[in-house]
């Protein structure tokens, strides 16, 4: 109850704290920090909820129970100021809760949605069954690599029918369709190989559309990206020919 009425009280601030979210919680540089902290609440949240109304199910069924076999139930009378405040007071402390989840919600759909001034832009274009990686300088790949701590948004548009990229351990998802840009952006903290896959079933080889996003160290991106900048730049050159 206490959690309750603690959080019925923060609901009449909720609009002049609300941005503060982000920033004393560090969601705006990293989004899926903060999208892990409000599904522990909602679960915090429901697992109360749940344990409160499962007590109260459990002490009704016993208080109330038929003493004998002709015993015959009724509810308690009650004044007309006694069956409001049992309808009013339960249903405002959980709207208040319900509203103060949302808000932070809301919070957090709006830090998914601002890009950081220092995010590094990689163009993505999905075709079936593949992904390709537009890093800028003409230089493309089929694999998603990032430097570690650097900001990065995907702006993303397809070239046949709707997919959807989707990188569980950066919690972003996003339709990708063709004729449109979408974007997302995540914050890659921490070095290593992670899952990169399209949820949307676009065709028979659906399955085999995932490929790994690679976040590397700065000076390890740098050197992957002069090597793979060289190997354009070679494949692109006209070959020579003995006359």
């Amino acid at each position: 109850m206490r959690t309750f009425l603690g959080k019925a009280a923060a609901l009449s601030g909720i609009f002049a704290v609300g941005p503060a979210f982000a920033q004393d919680e560090g969601y705006e540089r990293d989004p899926a920090a903060g999208w892990d902290h409000l599904w522990h609440e909602i679960i915090v949240d429901i697992t109360v909820i749940g344990v409160i109304f499962s007590l109260a199910a459990i002490y009704m069924v016993w208080k109330y129970r038929a003493k004998n076999e002709n015993e015959v139930g009724k509810g308690p009378k009650l004044t007309p100021a006694a069956a409001l405040a049992w309808a009013l007071i339960p249903a405002s402390i959980f709207m208040a809760d319900d509203f103060f989840l949302s808000a932070k919600g809301w919070t957090l759909w709006n830090d998914y949605r601002r890009i950081p001034d220092e995010a590094k832009e990689i163009r993505v274009t999905a075709y079936q069954w593949y992904w390709e990686f537009d890093y800028g300088d003409e230089i493309v790949s089929e694999e998603l690599v990032v430097p570690k701590g650097q900001p990065i948004v995907l702006r993303m548009t397809s070239e046949d029918v709707l997919h959807s990229l989707y990188i569980p351990e950066f919690r972003v998802k996003e339709d990708v369709m063709p004729g449109r840009v979408t974007y997302v952006w995540f914050n890659p903290k921490e070095t290593g190989e992670y899952v990169h896959t399209c949820t949307e079933y676009c065709g028979t080889a659906h399955a085999e559309m995932y490929t790994t996003v690679r976040v590397l160290e700065q000076d390890e991106y740098d050197e992957w990206f002069n090597q793979i900048k060289e190997e354009a730049n070679a494949n692109s050159l006209p070959n020579n020919t003995q006359s």
